[in-house]
C-alpha cells in the first residue's frame, strides 16, 4: 500500500459539472482529492480486505442468530423492547439487505482491523462506485497513472444486479432527510441504479410519508408504499412517534429492520465476546464492563450510535487526546482497543470496504488530518497494480 502523488485531471472542472459536484478553481471539488492515489496489490485486496470483510459479515449473521435467541443482545444495544419482535420477524422472513460499508485500519502489512460497520446508512457511495472509477479511466487516458492500473470496484454493477433480483411489488419508493445533502445525493444514485435494473421509482422526503386509515404508509399522491428504500437511520425511526406505526404498515424496508443490530457500535463488543482473538477484530467492551480494564489507559470511546466521527474520544496514557463534539452518547458507549490509522505524510487514511448483498465488491478511502475521520475528510482514489 503506497500513497503516490499525481497530477490532477485536466478536465476536473468539466467532470464536476457533469456530476453536479461543487467546484472551486483554487481547491477543486470539496471533500475530493486527486492530488494523490493509493496503490495496492491484488493480493492485498483479495486476502487482506475482500476476504476478511466477507468473513466478518458471516460472523455478523451469527450475532443476529444469537439475538434471535437471547434478548440480552437487544438490551445491550439499547433497542426498545417494543421493536424486538419487529426486528426478529424481518430476520425470520429473510428480508434482503442491499449495502453496507465496513471501515478498516490497514497499512498494507498485517491484518486489517475493523473499526466499525456502517450497515444502515453509509455514504460516499457515489464517489466510490462512479466518480473514482471515472477518475481511473481518465487518469489512464491522460497518462497520469500506469495503463495497467485496475480498481477494486464492482459496486455499481452489483447494486444494479441486486435490485434486479429483489422481489419488489409495484414502484420502489425512496426517502431520506431532505435537509442532509450527502443523503440526498446517495438517494438519487440508488434510484438511478434501481431504474437501470428496470424498477419504477418514486422519491420523497421522510417527512412527506403519510399514514392512511388502515395504518399503511402513503406517498404525496396517496399511493400505498409497499417497498421503501430509506436513507434514514433505524434508531431515528424507532425513537420517533412515526415508528410506532411500523409493524402495522406492511412496508418492506431496504435496509431491513434486522440491520439495526449491525449498525449499532455495540456490535463490536459482541463480536469480540463471541470471536475473541479473531485477527480482523479489535478487543472491545461495553462501557462499564469490568473486562474493559484489560485495555489499560489507552483506548477509544465511542457512542453506540453516531455518524461521521461525532462524539468519538481517543484516550492515550490516561489522557483525552481527541474528543469530537456531537449530539450522541446518551444511548451509551463502548470502548475499543486503540489501533491507529496509518499516518502517511500527515494524512490518516481509512479503508471503507463496500458490501453489496453481503459480498465485498469495492472500496473507498477517506483521509483526514487527525486520527478520527470526520466531516472534513477527503476522498482519495485508489488503484490495483501488481
Amino acid at each position: 500500500m503506497q500513497r503516490i502523488p499525481v497530477k490532477g485531471r485536466s478536465a476536473l472542472e468539466a467532470a464536476a459539472a457533469r456530476h453536479e459536484f461543487e467546484f472551486h478553481a483554487e481547491t477543486g471539488i470539496p471533500y475530493w482529492d486527486e492530488s494523490a492515489y493509493y496503490q495496492f496489490s491484488s493480493h492485498q485486496i483479495e486476502n487482506d480486505l475482500q476476504g476478511p470483510a466477507e468473513e466478518i459479515e458471516r460472523l455478523c449473521y451469527e450475532v443476529i442468530g444469537r439475538a434471535m435467541e437471547d434478548e440480552t443482545v437487544f438490551r445491550r444495544l439499547g433497542v426498545a423492547e417494543s421493536f424486538w419482535d419487529y426486528i426478529a420477524d424481518s430476520w425470520h422472513n429473510q428480508e434482503k439487505n442491499l449495502y453496507g460499508r465496513m471501515d478498516f485500519s490497514y497499512d498494507g502489512n498485517g491484518p486489517a482491523k475493523l473499526l466499525e460497520y456502517n450497515a444502515d446508512t453509509p455514504t460516499t457511495l457515489y464517489e466510490s462506485a462512479v466518480f473514482q472509477w471515472e477518475w481511473l479511466e481518465e487518469a489512464v487516458a491522460e497518462g497520469l497513472i500506469p495503463e495497467a492500473c485496475d480498481q477494486f470496484n464492482e459496486i455499481h454493477e452489483k447494486i444494479v444486479e441486486a435490485f434486479s433480483l429483489l422481489d419488489i411489488d409495484g414502484p420502489l419508493h425512496l426517502a431520506s432527510n431532505a435537509d442532509i445533502e450527502d443523503d440526498r445525493g446517495t438517494l438519487d444514485y440508488i434510484g438511478e441504479c434501481a431504474e437501470e435494473a428496470g424498477r419504477t421509482i418514486r422519491t420523497l422526503a421522510m417527512e412527506d410519508i403519510g399514514i392512511d386509515p388502515e395504518g399503511r404508509f402513503t406517498d404525496l399522491d396517496d399511493q400505498i408504499i409497499k417497498t421503501l428504500f430509506k436513507l434514514y437511520p433505524w434508531e431515528w425511526i424507532m425513537a420517533e412517534k412515526f415508528g410506532e406505526n411500523l409493524p402495522a404498515s406492511g412496508v418492506r424496508f431496504i435496509e431491513p429492520p434486522w440491520r439495526a443490530i449491525l449498525s449499532n457500535k455495540g456490535l463490536l463488543p459482541i463480536l469480540w465476546e463471541m470471536f475473541e482473538g479473531h485477527p480482523n477484530l479489535l478487543p472491545a467492551y461495553f462501557d462499564g464492563d469490568p473486562a474493559a480494564a484489560s485495555l489499560g489507559d489507552t483506548y477509544v470511546r465511542k457512542p453506540l450510535l453516531s455518524r461521521q466521527g461525532a462524539n468519538i474520544e481517543i484516550v492515550r496514557n490516561g489522557k483525552s487526546e481527541i474528543h469530537n463534539e456531537g449530539p450522541y452518547g446518551a444511548e451509551g458507549h463502548i470502548v475499543q482497543a486503540f489501533h491507529p490509522l496509518p499516518e502517511i505524510t500527515g494524512n490518516y487514511p481509512m479503508i471503507g470496504c463496500w458490501l453489496i448483498a453481503s459480498r465485498a465488491v469495492g472500496m473507498g478511502i477517506r483521509e483526514d488530518t487527525t486520527l478520527v475521520t470526520g466531516t472534513s475528510a477527503r476522498f482519495v482514489p485508489h488503484v490495483i497494480l501488481d
